[in-house]
């Protein structure tokens, strides 16, 4: 694949640069540097010709790697959006929001810098978007058959692109007041401008998928009559239940789950008004969660002015090469300088937080911390080493717990499993006949790209219900594994 000694004669990985620091954080943009072309095609040729492509299972989607690899150093661009866009619906997000497994799966990556798939890939479609190759494919027939999909993020989206395609009429409802789900106000833009998932949305409009933003389901239509209305359910409404830190001083004013602040910052970045918004400007910070949620809040932060920032994660700070115990072609666990991190900050490991501090009107004034210790395993604070970090706003980043569970009567209830997920079967259809559970609602909190091969392949069962049988492909199932990844 692509030049047979490109990796002996480039060793090295070249990645586009990040705008300078004291400009970016002036502003909401992106914060990498536009890619130059033949940087791009150099790295693209390393590309081995393997024999077997390991990238291929590190990917949830089993992404056709070698392949567009080979079409970017021979200059096909087009040909190369095809082979793309064959397994994976939105390479725009997942180029800029995935944390590349595929790449640790890089057979190159045993012994020299892994390839730059990752960034091939966004280039690709950028690319695509730029010079017009990316057009609507409305179905040729439809089948009379409609569905509904509960929720916009990239599992729900992957879903209703698929079935539309594939000739039924699909209706996507989003609580929010636009569509996206986290893609849109869960990720701020220096991380993915808006732009990219307007240009996808208008795609999908072309196609015949239906968008039906601001109404809540279980609150504004109930379930059962969504289960009356269609002929099938997919449901992709994301795990979106924090994890909370039940200590003292929990309930100050200034304590706040990083969704609530990246919300309200997405908004204000897209031009609404945000009443009392909660902003880090003049304020000291901490984030708890060492996490992307967190380096996200690391990075509105900075933007929004803030005195200092502090990030706390209660175990220790990863070490810079492969462990030991996690070998190649596994997804290793290693410390990451996200660009949040490049531009100010303390990051601080080991470290537990033990109380929030109140100033004399009810408003958090510091944390009190103490050193982790382990102590059969589990992570407690170690006595005597407490002390006392300011903060007039603190950030908790630490993940979250599974989808929402509220807004079911007790007839149309799904079953939920010990973890508190949706429970569904090897075809993703859940305890109700008919409705389908896709992305980190029925797996747990995951990836982007895990979300968008669920939509996928529950699009595939979804079809196969309703017609009989599918055309559409079957990426994964819910009990596959990437490789490195345990099922959630």
């Amino acid at each position: 694949m692509a030049d047979p000694k490109g990796f002996l004669k480039i060793t090295e990985r070249e990645l586009p640069a990040r705008r300078p620091v004291p400009v970016r954080i002036l502003d909401w943009k992106e914060v990498y540097e536009p890619g130059d072309q033949a940087v791009l095609r150099r790295q693209a040729s390393r590309c081995m010709d393997c024999g077997v492509p390991f990238c291929h299972q590190g990917c949830p989607l089993g992404n056709l790697i070698p392949e567009w690899n080979d079409l970017t150093w021979r200059g096909e661009g087009r040909v190369a959006i095809e082979r793309l866009h064959a397994t994976n619906n939105f390479p725009e997000f997942t180029g800029r929001l995935c944390p590349a497994p595929c790449e640790s799966a890089c057979v190159l990556g045993i012994n020299q810098p892994a390839v730059t798939i990752k960034q091939v890939e966004v280039s690709i479609i950028d690319e695509a978007f730029n010079k017009g190759w990316v057009e609507a494919q409305p179905p040729a027939r439809l089948t009379g058959k409609t569905v509904a999909v509960v929720g916009s993020g990239p599992a729900g989206l992957a879903a209703a692109q698929q079935l539309t395609r594939a000739g039924h009429t699909v209706v996507v409802f989003e609580r929010d007041d636009r569509i996206g789900g986290l893609l849109r106000y869960g990720i701020p833009d220096f991380k993915m401008e808006k732009s990219h998932l307007e240009s996808r949305l208008r795609q999908m409009q072309e196609e015949g998928t239906r968008f039906r933003a601001g109404i809540e389901i279980g609150k504004d239509l109930t379930w059962p009559d969504l289960r009356a209305r269609y002929d099938a359910v997919v449901i992709a409404t994301g795990s979106t239940v924090p994890r909370d830190l039940a200590i003292p001083g929990r309930d100050l004013h200034g304590v706040h789950f990083a969704m609530e602040y990246l919300v309200e910052s997405n908004h204000a970045v897209a031009g609404d008004k945000v009443t009392e918004q909660i902003s880090a400007e003049g304020k000291h910070v901490i984030v708890i969660g060492g996490g992307d949620t967190g380096a996200d809040c690391i990075g509105t932060a900075h933007r929004q002015g803030a005195l200092s920032v502090t990030n706390l994660a209660i175990g220790r700070q990863p070490g810079t090469e492969r462990p030991a115990h996690q070998p190649w072609p596994m997804m290793p666990t290693v410390f990451e300088v996200q660009s949040a991190h490049e531009e100010g900050g303390e990051r601080v490991y080991l470290a537990s937080t033990v109380e929030f501090l109140s100033n004399e009107v009810g408003e958090v004034r510091a944390l009190r911390v103490a050193e982790t210790e382990f102590v059969d395993g589990r992570r407690v604070p170690k006595s005597g080493t407490e002390r006392e970090i300011p903060a007039d706003l603190v950030l908790i980043a630490m993940g979250f717990t599974g989808p929402e569970q509220h807004g079911f009567g007790d007839e149309d209830r799904p079953r939920f499993t010990d973890r508190g997920n949706f429970e569904r079967d090897s075809s993703y259809q859940s305890t109700l006949p008919g409705v389908f559970v896709a992305g980190d609602a029925g797996r747990g909190q995951s990836l982007i790209v895990w979300a968008i091969a669920e939509g996928r392949a529950a699009a595939a069962n979804v079809d196969r219900f309703l017609m009989g049988e599918t055309v559409l492909p079957e990426p994964v199932r819910p009990t596959d594994v990437a490789i490195g990844l345990q099922p959630a």
